[in-house]
């Protein structure tokens, strides 16, 4: 594997009024069932940082260094890259305050609500950014509460030192198949693990086909029952699980999404810009090369573009 993700091929275009004035470069793997690569584009075996798209791996870390949560849905949003909804913030700080932690543990930073709604409705009462709606607060709180189980100090638990990452970075090299090959400093403070959109789309697969009962097959089945605390209610990842039943589906930043389904098997895709726009409608190119089809995925096959507030163009696979 080299050291430096070498940039991908022309997967969307974007037409305006019968012109194409706009291109998505990135890159995409399509794995079968059994782990075999059935179609590709772009660079697929350099390493990149998947960003949140890591999660669920970095949940099964939590797990394997002590951390116990009885609840799903409260696996479901450590694994989360959550859109500052009410029920989501309400659920971070219940998570804290079983460990008699507030919000001022979380070593994230202060945001505003990814949801656009959420975040119009904070600042119309007057509000600002705080730790709990930043999207990744979930990973943290649980973070934390893993410390506190394995006996580990919470000061310094996002640094690549700290024990906890240690256990997230065996178990991300665990589920891609493959070592880390660079760590950076994620948005939200805590370390980011970079392998290859192979490995991630590996990693995925391995998640919707582990053994029931097993810490990945527990961390997939809490995402997939309980969509909404994943990303939120008008989260791409949210609804992709939603409408197509028995899939695992998480975005990540810098145009990143990864999606597995038990019995079919695995995509993973990033777009060079880092724009998110394009990835819906090459995840869906990428499915239907599996087999796949149903409403959400015929609503995300062409987002539309708009000119005086009327459809005029798309954004369109190529790939």
């Amino acid at each position: 594997m080299g050291t430096t993700y070498a940039g991908g091929a022309l997967l969307a275009e974007v037409v305006r009024s019968g012109f194409v004035e706009g291109l998505h470069r990135g890159s995409v793997v399509v794995l079968d069932a059994a782990g075999a690569a059935v179609a590709a584009a772009g660079d697929v075996t350099s390493p990149i940082f998947p960003r949140s798209a890591s999660k669920p791996m970095q949940t099964i870390g939590m797990l394997a260094a002590g951390l116990r949560l009885t609840d799903p849905a409260d696996l479901a949003l450590v694994s989360a890259s959550h859109s500052g909804e009410e029920f989501h913030l309400a659920r971070v700080a219940g998570l804290l305050a079983s460990a008699g932690l507030d919000g001022s543990a979380l070593a994230c930073p202060p945001d505003l609500p990814l949801d656009e709604s959420a975040r119009s409705a904070v600042l119309a009462a007057g509000g600002g950014p705080t730790r709990l709606a930043m999207n990744c607060s979930g990973k943290h709180a649980g973070m934390l509460l893993t410390c506190l189980a394995a006996g580990w100090p919470i000061d310094g638990y996002q640094h690549p030192e700290h024990p906890l990452q240690q256990c997230v970075r065996a178990s991300v090299a665990e589920y891609a198949g493959e070592q880390v090959a660079a760590v950076g400093v994620d948005g939200c403070g805590a370390p980011v693990l970079a392998v290859s959109l192979t490995g991630l789309a590996r990693a995925y697969l391995g998640l919707v086909q582990a053994e029931p009962g097993t810490p990945g097959r527990r961390v997939a089945d809490a995402m997939r029952a309980h969509p909404e605390l994943v990303g939120g209610t008008r989260a791409e990842d949210t609804r992709l699980m939603v409408g197509l039943p028995g899939t695992l589906a998480k975005i990540g930043a810098e145009g990143v999404i990864a999606a597995g389904l038990p019995g079919v098997g695995a995509v993973a895709i990033k777009i060079d810009d880092g724009t998110p726009r394009a990835r819906m409608p090459v995840l869906v190119s990428a499915l239907r090369r599996l087999g796949q089809d149903a409403p959400v995925l015929r609503e995300y096959a062409e987002l539309p573009l708009y000119g005086g507030g009327v459809p005029v163009g798309a954004i369109r696979p190529t790939w």
